[in-house]
């Protein structure tokens, strides 16, 4: 019995090494990459400006809300309940627009998002174009992402076996 697992194992081991022997696989450190490219570097230092500028007006209304609480603070005592009413939901109403300024500015979908997609990707794409030239003409099947979790980075498409897997799911 043991001679059976030790053959099976060696077996198996060996049809693994002879799968990996025949793929030819290659790592790129894309973010080293894109680092070392001065329209990248330019695009980044146009961005932290723009960022920088928006953290600062963002600071600056929120500065503005210390000083509309402080002003409260000091003159609640001399104020009727309506004033005060009305001067809490001027400065409620206050934070809420700079929220909203900072999911305009910095949100998912915000501008500062918008603008590293119109600066930053089109170096992107140029270095993806490089991957897949590489691959193609260096006869690699696959490419990994080492620099970050982005992963696959070029597969040949006689690899994908989606079709395949989609007709077994729906036998």
């Amino acid at each position: 019995m043991t001679i059976r697992k030790i053959a099976s194992t060696l077996l198996l081991s060996f049809a693994m090494i002879s799968f990996a022997a025949a793929q030819r696989i290659a790592v790129v450190d894309v973010t080293a990459v894109l680092e070392s490219l001065p329209e990248y570097q330019k695009a980044q230092e146009q961005l932290d400006k723009i960022a920088t500028a928006w953290r600062q007006e963002i600071a600056q209304e929120q500065d503005k809300i210390k000083g509309m609480y402080s002003k409260y603070q000091a003159e609640q005592v001399l104020m009727s309940e309506e004033m005060k009413k009305q001067r809490e939901e001027e400065i409620l109403n206050k934070e809420k627009d700079v929220r909203e300024l900072q999911r305009q500015k910095f949100g998912p979908e915000g501008a500062l998002f918008k603008k590293r997609e119109e600066l930053v990707k089109p170096v992107q794409d140029k270095v993806y174009g490089a991957i897949e030239r590489f691959a193609t003409d260096k006869g690699f099947e696959f490419i990994f992402d080492k620099g970050s979790a982005s992963g696959l980075l070029f597969s040949d498409s006689k690899n994908d076996k989606t079709e395949d897997i989609k007709a077994l799911v729906k036998k």
